[in-house]
């Protein structure tokens, strides 16, 4: 396996520009996830890293090898020894399970049925498989299979392009945790396609976010969640609670009181993040700030409750499933840990008021 470097990587569809100037290393061994909304330029950057398109300048690097820019012609996508998963998995229908495999092989190495089973055993599938066709696998069997035949010559890089969007939620888990374990069993360095926060945070080493064709943020998934660059990656990565805030000797001075903040901060207005988790709810108590329960999400394990502010706001906490409040309840909230903030510019606007 090797490392990934892209440097200063720009490219453009006609007039319009789809990545500026992303610079992204991916060490040897690693599992980075391309996090970002549709349109901010991932799958572009991921099929510039495969061969797919060449880029309008910057350079692609495998390990020591410039694959694309720099002197001389890029290498072709076949040469790069990277494997690629498309999102439908792009299995060929004609071909068994084996031979989907096996295709990339040497010939010797197609006729040696050891290497199939060997590669179905690792992502987790039964070497029975082999024979049938793709027809009749389910959605989850056939990314595994995709896998498999990108892993199966060895590659140097694997590159996957959203495998997972079109499982459903208990089958994308499952496929989820048979391709994570499969990556990191052959030591793979690895690239993800997604939009989906859950899947960048509990699959990759890092995450690299992007937004409008540049890179905002690259770092491993517990900084980016607690410590994110500004507040549109915050409310990009999980949900947040943003309240209006003004910021003396280090306290942030909201609705929800005086909360103490995060590193050192300049005084003055500033807007405040919470994750729902932080907050902690308790019957009211006269003299306390307070807010009203509009509703409550049961999930079992825990529950999302949705609050109204005293300022009209309303926010949701997220606690356990046990002892709930019902829609109407006055409760005291109080918060757990330090809120981060941010220059009050940090966004145009806050996330809307929930009408009534």
């Amino acid at each position: 396996m090797s490392s990934l470097t892209v440097t200063d990587l720009t490219k453009s569809f006609t007039t319009t520009p789809v990545l500026t100037g992303v610079d992204l290393h991916v060490p040897t061994g690693s599992f980075t996830a391309l996090l970002g909304p549709s349109g901010c330029g991932k799958t572009t950057l991921l099929r510039l890293i495969a061969g797919f398109d060449d880029p309008d300048s910057g350079t692609v690097s495998v390990g020591d090898t410039v694959v694309a820019g720099g002197p001389g012609r890029s290498v072709a996508a076949r040469r790069r020894g990277i494997g690629f998963v498309p999102q439908e998995g792009g299995l060929f229908p004609h071909l068994t399970v084996a031979g989907n495999i096996s295709f990339g092989l040497p010939r010797r190495q197609r006729r040696d049925g050891g290497r199939v089973r060997e590669l179905l055993e690792l992502v987790g599938l039964d070497a029975a498989l082999a024979d049938r066709s793709p027809h009749q696998l389910s959605g989850g069997q056939q990314q595994r299979v995709a896998l498999a035949r990108a892993l199966a010559p060895a590659p140097s890089l694997v590159l996957l392009d959203e495998p997972f969007s079109s499982l459903d939620a208990a089958l994308r888990e499952e496929t989820r945790l048979a391709v994570s374990a499969a990556l990191s069993a052959t030591g793979a360095t690895a690239v993800l396609v997604t939009h989906d926060q859950a899947e960048a945070l509990s699959m990759a080493d890092q995450v690299a976010v992007l937004r409008d064709g540049r890179l905002v943020q690259l770092t491993d998934p517990r900084t980016l969640y607690r410590s994110p660059r500004d507040l549109d990656v915050a409310t990009f990565v999980g949900e947040a609670v943003v309240l209006e805030a003004d910021v003396r000797a280090g306290t942030a001075h909201c609705v929800l009181g005086a909360l103490p903040v995060e590193g050192p901060q300049p005084d003055g207005p500033a807007r405040v993040l919470l994750r729902p988790e932080q907050l902690r709810l308790a019957p009211a108590v006269a003299g306390t700030g307070t807010a009203r329960v509009r509703s409550v999400d049961f999930y079992g394990h825990d529950s999302r409750v949705w609050l109204d502010l005293a300022d009209g706001r309303t926010v949701s906490a997220r606690i356990d499933g046990g002892d709930l409040p019902v829609a109407g309840d006055d409760v005291t909230v109080t918060v757990r840990g330090r809120a981060l903030a941010f220059p009050a510019a940090g966004l145009d606007v806050l996330p809307p008021v929930l009408s009534s």
